[in-house]
């Protein structure tokens, strides 16, 4: 069983409904023994980092999530999802992260080019490794952002793919069997499709 950890912030029901239709058994659950139980975990979210931390606590959702990350369960996260498993944020000063990957979470820059912050819309993704993850997918497919910020890991040997919006930045973060990537891949039509498809079989 796949569980969608439901902490109260994105829309999971477009992460759970594509699993459904690509065949995944699922089910989208903020209870901690569910968690434990479940055989994989898809960790998406959507808002303030924050925010996300106090409400995993107040759930008590964070040590489920480290544990099955320990257990070496398979384990994707998306977009908040992906900030989450860092050290910190500039975006909430003080919050601590999950501390899954080293590294901290950094406020996309203002560019020459005026780019419009948040960053939305649809961008090539560079993969700098391949793995089960990307299988099937060509390299510089066009997956939907939608974010201000982007996780900074420490060891740069963990991104797997990167993207360019004014500065390049980490799109695709890897230590397998743990996985997270800052686009939408249930809004990214066939490329992303494929990318839940390959997690769903892992």
């Amino acid at each position: 069983m796949i569980c969608v950890v439901d902490y109260g912030m994105g829309n999971l029901r477009s992460v759970s409904k594509a699993i459904e239709a690509l065949g995944g058994h699922v089910t989208v659950s903020d209870k901690p023994s569910q968690l434990k139980r479940a055989s994989k975990l898809v960790f998406p979210g959507v808002g303030e980092f924050g925010q996300a931390m106090k409400e995993l606590e107040r759930r008590h959702l964070i040590e489920p999530i480290q544990h099955a990350i320990q257990k070496k369960k398979p384990f994707l996260g998306i977009c908040l999802g992906l900030q989450l498993l860092f050290d910190s944020s500039e975006e909430s000063r003080g919050a601590k992260g999950l501390s899954i990957i080293p590294g901290k979470v950094c406020k996309l820059p203002r560019s020459r080019e005026k780019l419009k912050i948040p960053h939305m819309g649809w961008n090539q993704v560079e993969f700098q490794m391949r793995s089960k993850l990307t299988r099937g997918v060509k390299n510089h497919s066009y997956f939907y952002f939608v974010h201000s910020y982007y996780g900074k890991p420490k060891n740069v040997h963990t991104i797997a793919g990167t993207t360019q919006y004014g500065i390049e930045f980490p799109a695709m973060i890897e230590r397998e069997p743990l996985f997270a990537v800052q686009f939408h891949p249930e809004k990214s039509q066939s490329a992303g499709l494929t990318i839940l498809k390959n997690f769903i079989s892992y």
